[in-house]
């Protein structure tokens, strides 16, 4: 009789009690988790994009140096982006095509490989001008502002 008493454990209540504390935690966790990993596979892109304008900036300063009005690169896909700004995205993974337009000076990329929710989405930087010339960035696109807040 004594051996009975001695026996230490859990009850059934008590296991229940942490299945559902743990039911609880991976249902707040998992979401979370996957919107960082979005974030995480975007840096990718928004590094690309922040590239390629700054060889803009570059390419502008080179153009309009007698101070007439800012003139954009005309690069409608990644091989005009490579030969007209000197920027290779051949290492860049998650994105499918990219572009600059030469009117609006707007650099636009299609997501690839990220996630379902953004694949075929596109993030684009606009080019604001300056009345001394200068060239300021804002970010823009079809991505949902929620994987996005850092950059803004």
């Amino acid at each position: 009789m004594s051996r009975i008493k001695n026996r230490r454990g859990f009850t059934l209540i008590e296991l229940l009690i942490v299945i559902a504390i743990i039911g609880i935690l991976s249902a707040v966790a998992l979401p979370m988790y996957s919107t960082h990993r979005i974030r995480a596979r975007l840096t990718e892109v928004t590094g690309a994009l922040a590239y390629i304008a700054s060889a803009v900036n570059d390419y502008c300063q080179e153009m309009t140096m007698g101070g007439g009005s800012v003139v954009f690169p005309d690069c409608p896909d990644i091989p005009s982006i490579r030969t007209s700004l000197g920027v290779g995205l051949d290492a860049v993974t998650r994105i499918s095509a990219a572009q600059v337009s030469q009117a609006t000076g707007v650099i636009e990329a299609t997501i690839d490989n990220v996630d379902p929710s953004v694949d075929g989405r596109t993030l684009s930087l606009v080019a604001n001008v300056g009345s001394d010339g200068s060239i300021s960035w804002t970010w823009g696109g079809t991505v949902p502002p929620l994987y996005l807040q850092r950059i803004h």
